[in-house]
């Protein structure tokens, strides 16, 4: 019989920060190497994400900095990211690094197709953002994820 491991809640905590923060790193890294407008697609994406809680009416706001939109779009990234690194968690409790890994590279391709497709099907503005900027974000997600959970909850 095989010993149940529970998750470490608090790994995943620090493991889902982390990789929002690296994961969008990469984007606005990818962004300012492949694109016109780094400031654009940033002030933009935040507008896509914000309009989850503060409605559609925030999307044609013209692209500047805005304070409440940021703040949102903000805490929105990273409740999702610390979600998704506790459902990641429960996938990898009893992995090694390595495979954990791996798991957290399908873990973002899958991610990606719920949150590019699936939840477009509720917030059709995100459509936008649907691009292989945003996948690759999506996949170094999940690596981080993955490895920083795993190094986290072996201590």
């Amino acid at each position: 019989m095989l010993k149940r491991i529970p998750i470490n809640w608090t790994a995943a905590l620090y493991a889902g920060i982390a990789a929002g923060i690296i994961a969008t790193m990469a984007q606005i890294i990818l962004w300012w190497a492949f694109s016109d407008s780094l400031s654009g697609i940033m002030f933009r994406d935040a507008r896509l994400a914000a309009a989850i809680i503060l409605g559609p009416e925030i999307l044609p706001m013209q692209v500047a900095f805005d304070w409440p939109a940021m703040i949102v779009a903000t805490m929105i990234h990273f409740s999702l990211s610390v979600i998704y690194t506790m459902i990641l968690a429960a996938f990898i409790v009893r992995r090694d690094l390595a495979v954990s890994i791996f798991v957290g590279i399908e873990f973002g391709f899958i991610l990606f197709g719920v949150n590019m497709y699936g939840f477009t099907m509720i917030f059709p503005w995100f459509d936008e953002a649907r691009d292989w900027i945003t996948l690759v974000a999506h996949v170094v997600f999940g690596m981080v994820a993955a490895s920083t959970y795993r190094v986290l909850s072996m201590r």
